[in-house]
């Protein structure tokens, strides 16, 4: 296996699931300053990857997505939020919400901001850090500042177990919500269509497209930024 390839999925690896930690974390963070304090007395409140990592969501749908040499996507555990303890719940259940993919987007400004000040040879650090594959802070940087953002914005699509459906529930009524919860039941066959079977036999890659107004413009503009352009 080459080399330059272990490298770049130890550093996707590294990134993904710090990125999901804290995206987790978030939920659980503003669910207790909100009043449900639930998540944190079970140790939701955590930078430790153990308290969220869920055995298939994290670790091996990933790999037999990658294996499949499809889009490739991954879920922690779900952060537990009883609405009723939430002190509006309406209101908070989308806040809670938003909380992971807001904190995707801040950590991909980060990540941008560290980025502009390494220098672009690597300085005086660069023979520790120098591989094939380039000069390893900086693609980390790079890979963190995308996985960031892809999960910040793939996070948006209101399908469950997506944080979209929480951030669009409460705002249906009647039938458009009886519609929607019917669909729910069917959200993962639907995301296994959206990711797979359209772009393979339609060639139609619905997800690029709904990319190509959210996550590409914000991607390209840190990018610009952080290459000081």
């Amino acid at each position: 296996m080459n080399i330059d390839y272990i490298v770049s999925l130890l550093i996707t690896a590294a990134a993904l699931i710090l990125a999901i930690t804290i995206h987790e974390s978030a939920h659980a963070f503003v669910a207790y300053l909100l009043g449900d304090k639930t998540a944190r007395s079970r140790g939701r409140v955590s930078l430790n990857p153990l308290n969220h990592i869920d055995p298939f969501g994290t670790v091996i749908l990933p790999l037999l997505m990658l294996a499949a040499g499809g889009p490739v996507f991954a879920f922690a555990k779900p952060v537990p939020v009883y609405l009723n303890n939430l002190k509006h719940p309406k209101r908070d259940e989308v806040l809670v919400a938003l909380a992971g993919p807001a904190s995707n987007i801040l950590l991909a400004i980060a990540a941008a901001a560290l980025w502009r000040l390494i220098p672009a040879d690597g300085g005086a650090l660069a023979p520790l850090f120098a591989s094939n594959f380039g000069y390893i802070p900086s693609e980390f940087m790079l890979t963190f500042l995308t996985v960031n953002l892809s999960l910040a914005f793939f996070n948006l699509i209101p399908l469950p177990p997506l944080d979209g459906s929480s951030i669009l529930v409460p705002f249906l009524r009647g039938r458009a919500l009886q519609t929607y919860y019917e669909i729910q039941r069917y959200a993962m066959p639907i995301l296994i269509i959206v990711l797979y079977l359209l772009p393979t036999v339609l060639h139609i890659d619905l997800i690029d497209i709904y990319f190509s107004f959210t996550y590409y413009p914000v991607a390209n503009a840190l990018l610009s930024f952080a290459l000081g352009f």
